[in-house]
């Protein structure tokens, strides 16, 4: 598909938010896995129910308050350490084993790459650092700059208004099809990395293309 640009949620799509439940299973035994997926969930539900309601707050903080609640909910004693521990690993999650060679490969074919992420700039600048990516896209984006968390326009709006390029011309990659169907509705051209096989969301829309990994991105724009 011709492209002009190439535009990546962080989250779930380059860096793996599951992987933080290794750690999450040595402070929290058995629980592990149950704190990484509910974690995930309240983290994303607070980013919507703060943008409904004109209540940004920077998403670290929705983070934090995100993991409080789980710890809560779960039954689980959070201590100051823990959590330190815990909220720290969001700054070196790791990127999924594929993403350094298709970026790379990529962005050697001459296209724009960006990421645009509910993350704010501190997060995204220490997560890219530490996954070797600095020097391979054109822009990292934070929803920060408008205070408004994705799917409102004015998120997707930061890549076309950045880049100087249509959202027509502009490829948006995510694993949340959630992500997919805002970036659609926009009016981006979309790839669902179903990384986890998942349904597709009831909300009427089919990404123009999906694949289970970066590898398949590579495969479909070339």
């Amino acid at each position: 598909m011709p492209v002009q640009a190439i535009i990546f949620d962080a989250y779930g799509t380059l860096f793996d938010v599951y992987s933080i439940g290794a750690l999450a299973e040595r402070l929290f035994p058995g629980k592990g896995a149950a704190v990484a997926e509910l974690w995930r969930d309240k983290q994303i539900e607070y980013t919507r129910l703060r943008t409904l309601s004109n209540t940004y707050k920077p998403f670290w903080e929705v983070t934090q308050d995100a993991l409080v609640f789980t710890c809560r909910k779960l039954g689980l004693e959070l201590t100051l350490d823990a959590q330190t521990q815990i909220m720290g690993q969001y700054a070196k999650l790791e990127a999924f084993p594929e993403n350094l060679a298709v970026l790379k490969s990529l962005k050697a074919k001459g296209l724009k790459l960006a990421i645009l992420s509910n993350g704010n700039p501190e997060m995204l600048d220490a997560v890219v650092q530490a996954a070797g990516m600095s020097d391979l896209f054109t822009q990292v984006l934070s929803v920060h700059t408008v205070k408004k968390f994705k799917t409102a326009p004015e998120a997707y709006q930061l890549g076309t208004d950045t880049l100087s390029v249509l959202a027509k011309d502009t490829l948006f990659v995510s694993s949340n099809c959630w992500d997919i169907c805002g970036a659609a509705w926009f009016g981006y051209k979309t790839f669902w990395v179903n990384r986890s096989n998942a349904p597709l969301e009831e909300l009427g829309i089919t990404p123009h293309a999906e694949g289970r990994t970066l590898e398949d991105l590579a495969r479909f724009v070339t």
